[in-house]
């Protein structure tokens, strides 16, 4: 038996199988609101096979957007757009459906594609608004200086990150994840890189935790305990004075205590120029077996999870509870259901794409030859010579 394709669970929210879609960036919202576009992408992925897809990174307040693209769920029209999709998307399969919320601090306010994009900052006669952030740092020497945050701003985002998962409930969303990683105004208080203040909320570990944690019982407080509640860490910033893989050890330790029910290991983006290890396949793995060793939190992994073989083995030899793929499932929306024919596992199929079930199509070998089944699995449910019946009069 596929130890991808056992059944999981996160919370008291029941998954069909390990894979999960990493939430992904459309830059295609106009004033937070999604768009139709925002649908068949999210539908396409609803069908991949995976148990569990993330909604992209969506705003808390507009000023907490990357870009002018860029999702929100701060308004009465953000809300009811997002509870048409999802709506529409649980339509589509068993799959169950989150949503990350964010806010992007002081790298918010950049371009969007196709606007020569390239996380590059927006200039002001072209839209972009003042970033904020724990202290008057820009991400880099061309980025804007953002306003350092006092007490009633960062009460004002606590408060928003509340009134968002409020909206993410009513919207029909099953899971909520909180975005504290890759350079964002939450890992912007964690890391001692960008956070230099002198008050509670600087300094020490403690103090740096200390926003995340307010903004995680915040939530835990508005949303249900029947569904899934996470948070996308930032495992380590690279650098010898930054946020280390033993500071997340001890941060993801606070939110168990606090009452998440899972963790995504990422890592970087802190800052432009710091020397990193060259990526390779599964290079973040290591940082979700930290975490299963040293807490009872559920573990995603992420980073270069792309070969069936890969997610098996991470699965299996216990070194994760979940894999979280993002661009191998934009490159192939199909993913998990090739997985399942590469691993002899069985899964449902929307019918109306049956006729390329592997048992159905003896050219799905030749088209996909990374996903051959089993040679015990590949039959056809019925003789080759036996047409499909048709309607009287067709």
């Amino acid at each position: 038996m596929s130890a991808l394709f056992s059944d999981g669970k996160i919370g008291g929210l029941d998954l069909e199988n390990r894979i999960v879609v990493s939430p992904m960036c459309q830059y295609s919202a106009i004033e937070g609101t999604a768009q139709p576009w925002h649908l068949i992408h999210i539908g396409n992925l609803m069908m991949s096979g995976a148990g569990l897809v993330i909604m992209e990174a969506t705003a808390v307040e507009d000023i907490g957007r990357g870009t002018l693209g860029c999702l929100g769920i701060y308004s009465d029209e953000n809300e009811k757009a997002l509870a048409e999709l999802v709506a529409e998307a649980k339509k589509l399969s068993a799959a169950k459906l989150g949503i990350q919320l964010t806010h992007t601090g002081r790298k918010a306010a950049t371009r969007t594609i196709p606007d020569r994009w390239r996380g590059e900052p927006l200039p002001m006669d072209e839209g972009a608004w003042k970033p904020v952030a724990p202290s008057p740092i820009g991400f880099d020497q061309h980025w804007q200086v953002p306003e350092e945050l006092d007490e009633v701003g960062m009460l004002r985002i606590i408060k928003a990150f509340a009134r968002s998962a409020k909206r993410a409930d009513r919207a029909g969303f099953d899971l909520v994840e909180i975005h504290g990683a890759h350079g964002y105004l939450i890992h912007n208080f964690m890391s001692p890189l960008s956070n230099k203040r002198l008050d509670k909320w600087g300094g020490s570990l403690e103090n740096r935790m200390r926003f995340a944690l307010e903004v995680v019982r915040a939530v835990r407080a508005v949303w249900p305990k029947e569904k899934a509640f996470g948070f996308r860490v930032n495992s380590t910033d690279w650098h010898p004075d930054g946020f280390s893989l033993d500071d997340a050890v001890v941060f993801a330790k606070e939110l168990e205590r606090a009452g998440l029910d899972y963790v995504v290991m990422s890592a970087g983006n802190i800052a432009p120029g710091i020397s990193i290890p060259p990526a390779a396949p599964g290079h973040q793995v290591p940082f979700a077996t930290s975490i299963k060793k040293n807490t009872g939190l559920a573990a995603m992994a992420v980073g270069m999870i792309g070969r069936f073989d890969q997610a098996e083995s991470i699965i299996a030899n216990d070194e994760a509870d979940f894999v979280a793929l993002a661009r191998p499932m934009l490159d192939n929306p199909r993913w998990g259901i090739h997985a399942a024919a590469a691993l002899g596992a069985d899964i449902a199929y929307p019918p109306q794409y049956i006729r390329v079930r592997p048992n159905n199509w003896l050219g799905f070998i030749y088209v996909h030859p990374e996903a051959r089944p089993p040679a015990s699995k590949l039959q056809l449910d019925r003789p080759p010579s036996v047409a499909w019946d048709r309607p009287k009069g067709a």
